[in-house]
């Protein structure tokens, strides 16, 4: 690979040829509970938004107002990913993984105890509240390091399945919430707590990683230089994006589309969320086995495949269903084989930082599909056009896939 300012002087020896140790795979356990444990805390304010909006908690707020409170962490959380992987490429898993955590409690007692007061409270403190998201950068060039390339795309996606997290939120908050109203903030806070404290004592970054040399800010703008940072930064954003977005915006559609009850359309949206997640490592294990160009073909043509059924409305029972859950297993899927493809075609010390950046595109990309959908339906009453637009972006990511980023894994020194 070509050298840049703020490559590694030189790079980590790989693991051994052999299967991972067993201490490999205590360390994926510790990575995957942080990240799990800090996505449930950035996704505290995004089942309390149309709560606060309907009861007054925060004054006469708007829909737009709601959409902003819950955007705020998602934005932050991604953009913040490019300098912790950077940071995490420097320092370490075993150092970061605690820091963040810690941080992250901060913002959650904040608005526990205090930011409840007022909008403006909540997103000021909804800006800091976005550490917890940036875990995930810190997970990905940690377990890298301590599993053979073989296990790669395994490893890394059962540390995805973490993204689970957001469901724990989704399923604990408003229950603890309407018991007491500082309690899914106390939790969350004494969980990050304890583990910042096992994770200091228990995880270990893998023997012989090197640091790399160089400012972060050179570093960041090296791995920016690489043609396919920005590649897989599209399929990521399609991928993980697309699995964001629905998760979001799933019980909404549902409600409209198919005048479902609240209750009936989060439910269905949760069985999304659950096969996305079982799916992450799944796809990052056919990675190791099939290769990630494969892999990532096969999703993105099933993604095309289901948009493109679902855009006509089709009745819910059995068609809508099956389109929608295979949507959800190809993005999960296409997500770990995405991350198995990063640690295959990046050096051991960038891959941090390029997840990093990757990641970012990943959480930025789930933002934007739910804004364009309200807006195709309010000029079309339709969500069929939204719909074929995404189909539209999996055809356009299957081609860059089995073409340029093909071409890319087989000399990737741009």
């Amino acid at each position: 690979m070509s050298e840049h300012a703020g490559t590694t002087t030189q790079p980590s020896p790989p693991p051994a040829a052999g299967a991972a140790t067993g201490r490999a795979w205590v360390m994926l356990i510790m990575a995957t509970l942080g990240f799990a444990l800090n996505f449930w805390a950035w996704a505290l304010l995004s089942p309390l938004g149309p709560l606060w909006r309907d009861d007054g908690t925060l004054g006469n707020i708007t829909e737009g107002d709601v959409a902003l409170l819950v955007a705020v962490p998602v934005i932050v959380g991604s953009l913040g990913r490019i300098v912790v992987g950077a940071l995490t490429d420097k320092h370490g898993g075993r150092l970061m993984f605690p820091v963040v955590s810690l941080a992250t409690i901060v913002p959650v007692l904040v608005i526990g105890f205090w930011a409840q007061s007022s909008l403006i409270a909540i997103l000021v403190t909804g800006f800091f509240l976005g550490i917890g998201g940036t875990a995930f950068a810190i997970g990905v060039p940690f377990v890298n390091a301590w599993f053979p390339p073989h296990q790669r795309g395994l490893a890394i996606g059962v540390f995805g399945a973490g993204m689970g997290g957001t469901a724990i939120s989704a399923l604990t908050t408003v229950p603890l919430y309407e018991s007491n109203q500082s309690l899914p903030f106390v939790l969350t806070s004494v969980f990050l707590a304890i583990y910042a404290v096992l994770a200091w004592l228990i995880m270990r970054d893998a023997p012989g990683r090197t640091a790399p040399t160089g400012s972060l800010v050179s570093r960041v703008v090296a791995n920016s230089r690489l043609s396919i940072t920005w590649l897989l930064s599209f399929l990521y954003a399609v991928a993980f994006g697309g699995y964001v977005a629905f998760s979001v915006y799933l019980p909404s559609y549902l409600k409209v589309a198919y005048e479902l009850d609240p209750a009936d359309a989060s439910n269905r949206m949760a069985g999304f969320v659950v096969v996305a997640v079982i799916c992450r490592p799944i796809g990052g294990w056919l990675a190791d086995k099939f290769g990630a160009i494969a892999v990532l073909a096969s999703c993105f043509a099933l993604v095309a495949v289901g948009a493109s059924v679902a855009s006509f409305t089709p009745i819910l029972e059995h068609v809508g269903t099956a389109a929608f859950l295979g949507m959800a297993a190809a993005l999960g899927a296409g997500s770990g084989a995405t991350f198995a493809l990063i640690a295959k075609v990046t050096e051991p010390g960038r891959v941090g930082g390029v997840t990093g950046i990757v990641g970012a595109a990943g959480g930025l990309g789930g933002f934007l599909p739910p804004l364009l959908m309200g807006y195709i339906y309010g000029r079309t009453d339709s969500y069929g056009w939204g719909l074929l637009l995404l189909a539209i972006t999996a055809v356009v990511a299957l081609i860059l896939t089995v073409t340029i980023v093909r071409q890319k894994q087989a000399a990737p020194a741009s």
